[in-house]
């Protein structure tokens, strides 16, 4: 018997995701680029579809135009229909940024409305900005299973990543006997996924006993273990937070790893094709005389004319002659003129890297960005929308150029040292 058709969804994906640097400058952090021809967004979406839930509810908040116009009417994802749908649900106490969401349960309960107008079993409330794939009716059925009234989907992760996330202590049953948020000195390595199911009325209750709580790992389980019934779900499969600039990038790589699990055509991972013109209407990826591609994803609209490994690939880019690309993600419409080198490197959309220009080959990988130390610290090097990279530049590694930059920004440069920004 299924169960999701009896929940609701609350999908979260207002978070800036500032340690993403420029690439989450201009878009929030569920509508970065990822793999090619999907968004981050696209995972959590398709999760839901293939779970067999058809209501969802958007929480945006940050830049959220790119974000709302991938989404659309909903239709990639089936959600348009007499009982099916996805709406958009922006902060509505105010326009200043004081008055966004102060944290994910005050999120949902400025939202209580959309619960009660979409009456449910349950609630579902998920992140919008990990790579995974779930059947969230499994985890819907456990939550009945288990009497809970509330189920955390937890994994285990390294010990040294742990101070990163929420984590639970569970008894024989799995039921979360003791909690602690973002731990200097973890006693588990069990690991909140940030995905919750709620009975629904347990919800709208708990949301209503105290609105100074405002998150759910500091402020609402807490309490739930001391008075309720909270349970863990156990998950074993693949799961990543692209929170940072080297997970992002790892886990585009998993795309292309032949050994990896990360399989976005097995799991059924629909991206949104209308959106932004990124695959309709495009020719197939062309692949010209002596070109070489290895470990490579291309997308359709490209154009190869140099060499590309280990690199994946968004519609549009064309690559020319004598240009190689390495150990890098470029999006969509970029262009790699003739000569240029781009090593371990992510370019966002409309780049364009002149003749000969150098990006990330050679260099010191181990001289951090000095304005962003945390951001840029493992040789990738970022360069931002629609920035030129003027033609026989060098530039090192774990830098920055902003978006927007021009060939005449580099003045009488000749080059960007190893961790410098422009």
């Amino acid at each position: 018997m299924r169960y999701a058709s009896k929940a609701l969804v609350l999908l979260l994906a207002g978070g800036i995701g500032s340690r993403l640097n420029i690439l989450v400058g201009h878009r929030a952090k569920p509508a970065v680029p990822f793999g090619g021809i999907y968004r981050i967004i696209d995972f959590s979406l398709s999760n839901v579809m293939n779970s067999g839930l058809t209501k969802v509810g958007v929480l945006t908040q940050y830049k959220p135009l790119s974000l709302m116009r991938h989404i659309g009417t909903g239709e990639a994802w089936d959600f348009t229909g007499r009982t099916r749908g996805v709406k958009i649900l922006p902060p509505r106490t105010g326009e200043k940024d004081s008055d966004w969401y102060k944290g994910t349960a005050d999120a949902i309960r400025q939202n209580i409305d959309f619960i009660k107008a979409n009456p449910s079993q349950q609630v579902v409330i998920l992140s919008g900005d990990h790579i995974y794939r779930m059947d969230l009716d499994d985890m819907i059925s456990y939550h009945r299973q288990k009497k809970a009234d509330v189920t955390i989907g937890m994994m285990k992760v390294p010990m040294e990543k742990i101070h990163e996330f929420g984590t639970g202590i569970v008894d024989n049953d799995n039921r979360i006997i003791d909690w602690e948020e973002k731990p200097k000195e973890p006693k588990t390595d069990l690991a909140s996924m940030g995905i919750y199911v709620f009975d629904t009325q347990y919800l709208l209750n708990s949301l209503a006993k105290d609105k100074k709580e405002i998150d759910f790992g500091m402020h609402i389980i807490p309490r739930a273990l001391a008075e309720d019934r909270v349970y863990a779900y156990p998950f074993e499969g693949y799961w990543r937070d692209v929170g940072t600039i080297q997970s992002y990038w790892d886990t585009n790589m998993d795309a292309i790893r032949p050994d990896s699990d990360l399989s976005t055509e097995q799991w059924g991972i629909r991206p949104n094709p209308d959106a932004d013109g990124l695959t309709m209407d495009r020719p197939p990826a062309r692949l010209a005389s002596g070109c070489h591609v290895n470990s490579s994803m291309i997308s359709a609209g490209c154009i190869i004319e140099g060499t590309v490994i280990n690199s994946v690939l968004s519609p549009g880019v064309h690559v020319h002659k004598g240009a190689i690309i390495k150990d890098s993600v470029i999006f969509a419409d970029s262009v790699i003129e003739e000569d240029a080198v781009v090593d371990l490197v992510i370019c966002d959309k409309q780049v364009r890297v002149g003749q000969k220009a150098i990006i990330g080959h050679g260099g010191n990988k181990d001289t951090v960005n000095r304005l962003y130390p945390t951001h840029l610290y493992t040789g990738i090097t970022l360069i931002g929308k629609k920035a030129e990279v003027a033609p026989g530049i060098s530039i090192g590694r774990n830098c920055i150029i902003h978006t927007n930059t021009t060939s005449a920004d580099y003045a009488d440069k000749k080059t960007i040292e190893d961790g410098e920004t422009l």
